[in-house]
């Protein structure tokens, strides 16, 4: 009698196969030494060209002046956000990649994106919000609300929550506040200036007093995506069959769309919408790793905040003295890496 356990089991690779947990383990390690080296760059690149050796100097001997000054005030609380940021939008695309059972799928899908933009544009237009920490709460606000609406069109009918009606219900109504959102910027573009550079997905001015007050949603996110993710994999054998291994279904959805919420809304409330790292990341990670949930969300832990920094190291440097967006890098890189995976079978199949 095949059982939820086996199921699980059998989702990474073949049962028993030994050689491939050593791999997916050494997998990892190299994962979180890119990582590291990532930080570590982050720390000691920027769009500000100060010597290594004045980097390692000012680490070791913090004044709070100068160099040291940029060091400890500018590129570690930056660095910092961007691995919150990238962990929290990649966990989120795994997340709903899983429930939707939509290897292209992203956070967008639920409306995430396009419901902060819209509370951060009422936010603008109704009570003159003009800087980032006010953006944060109207985003985060519009990612709960919108994502909440859009599980229950998904979920309206007889049959309830359906990863297609899900994904329609999130399309429809991003597209029609993506629609109003557009419509209030070209009416007041002088009001709007400052959202077009959230808008743009940035990591530049984002320090501990933006990050603090979103981090615990972000971790609450991440716990609720560990307490999910094994009944992910029976879910990805269809409706019928996880139920009849003993998932709950409806549980799993709500964890889920909670965790996405968090996560999704938190990332876009601190740096704004930033696509394709939700998208990309879990697609590679599935390619490396198999189906397992388990190790998927492993290795995008790992992996997005890695891809995120680096796109935001090559943003610092490209045109010094000035920067481009992280949003802008991850799309250009992002955009043709993700047309060369979606061909390979192993990685378009969940």
């Amino acid at each position: 009698m095949t059982t939820r356990a086996d199921v699980t089991e059998r989702a990474g690779s073949e049962p028993g196969s030994a050689s491939s947990h050593k791999r997916r383990l050494l997998g990892a390690l190299l994962s979180a030494t890119v990582l590291v080296v990532m930080l570590l760059l982050s720390i000691a690149v920027g769009s500000k060209d100060i010597p290594l050796s004045t980097v390692v100097e000012s680490l070791l001997r913090p004044s709070g002046e100068g160099d040291a000054y940029v060091v400890w005030d500018m590129r570690i609380p930056r660095t910092v956000v961007g691995l919150a940021i990238g962990v929290a939008l990649g966990v989120a695309g795994a997340l709903i990649q899983a429930l939707t059972r939509n290897p292209l799928a992203d956070p967008g899908i639920l409306g995430v994106n396009a419901g902060a933009s819209f509370f951060v544009a009422l936010g603008v237009a109704v009570f003159g919000v003009t800087s980032v920490s006010g953006y944060m709460w109207f985003a985060f606000a519009g990612a709960l609300v919108v994502t909440v609406a859009v599980y229950v069109i998904g979920s309206a009918g007889r049959g309830g929550a359906d990863p297609v009606q899900l994904t329609l219900a999130g399309v429809a109504l991003g597209a029609v506040l993506g629609g109003i959102v557009t419509a209030m910027v070209l009416l007041d573009p002088q009001a709007f200036d400052q959202m077009r550079n959230w808008n743009a997905g940035s990591l530049v001015g984002r320090g501990w007093n933006i990050l603090f007050p979103v981090l615990p949603f972000l971790i609450i996110g991440v716990l609720l995506a560990i307490v999910a993710v094994s009944s992910l994999n029976a879910i990805a054998l269809g409706d019928d069959l996880a139920r009849s291994l003993g998932a709950n279904i409806t549980r799993t959805r709500i964890l889920v769309i909670i965790a996405v919420t968090l996560l999704a809304g938190g990332a876009t409330a601190i740096a704004g919408p930033i696509g394709f790292v939700g998208l990309m990341v879990p697609h590679i990670a599935r390619w490396i790793v198999g189906p397992d949930q388990r190790w998927i969300l492993a290795y995008t832990i790992l992996l997005a905040p890695s891809l995120l920094l680096a796109a935001d190291i090559v943003g610092r440097v490209v045109i010094r003295p000035g920067e481009f967006p992280v949003g802008i890098v991850t799309a250009f890189v992002g955009a043709p890496v993700l047309i060369v995976l979606v061909r390979r079978k192993k990685a378009s199949g969940l």
